[in-house]
């Protein structure tokens, strides 16, 4: 969101001097670490002052830095199957693959949420969980007695950051490991929902 300072005159650069800072960001989180504005300033070669005109505190800064993704975007191909498992696949696929790569940004971003008194932040869209009802929605049909939404929020709930820190952390897993249990998790959800007698 932008703040009146850069809404008003020069846009182009001062959109440039945004884009530089929030790139120092992305670069500073994939090292493992939580800068600050004046890091982010530093890392991007821009006085200190003129950083805060653009993003006021840390938490300003870190949550420019969440990875941007069209929110109409589906992660289903032109040519997706019928069949919802392997939809589910193809979706599950993707978006663990954009929980790897984007991993630094969103435990920082799930780091804010985790403040006392945190606004909803940007992690909490529901995209997610859209992206998953589009992989299911052939059940609409064929299994109308299902709750779509209520499942894609159940199988979500064993398949984000959330559920990859603790794998990684707790769990002690590898990355590869954790991708595996996250899209088994998915793949068993589903099925005891297909199948309630077979779980």
């Amino acid at each position: 969101m932008e703040v009146p300072y850069e809404s008003t005159g020069r846009r182009s650069q001062k959109g440039r001097t945004r884009a530089a800072l929030v790139a120092a960001a992305h670069e500073l989180l994939a090292r493992g670490g939580s800068p600050t504005v004046e890091d982010a300033a530093e890392a991007a070669g821009i006085s200190r002052t003129t950083a805060y005109r653009y993003f006021p505190n840390q938490r300003a800064l870190l949550l420019a830095a969440y990875p941007e993704i069209q929110d109409d975007a589906g992660l289903l191909p032109a040519d997706a199957p019928a069949d919802p498992a392997a939809r589910l696949d193809l979706v599950m696929g993707a978006f663990i693959a954009f929980t790897l790569r984007w991993e630094p940004q969103l435990r920082a971003q799930l780091r804010l949420s985790l403040e006392p008194g945190a606004p909803r932040p940007v992690l909490r869209r529901g995209r997610a969980i859209r992206w998953i009802e589009e992989a299911l929605a052939p059940l609409a049909d064929t299994r109308p007695e299902l709750d779509v939404h209520g499942l894609a929020v159940a199988i979500r709930s064993a398949t984000g950051i959330e559920s990859l820190v603790w794998l990684t952390d707790i769990g002690g897993l590898h990355r590869d490991q954790a991708a595996a249990v996250l899209a088994g998790s998915a793949r068993a959800i589903l099925r005891a929902a297909l199948d309630p007698a077979a779980s």
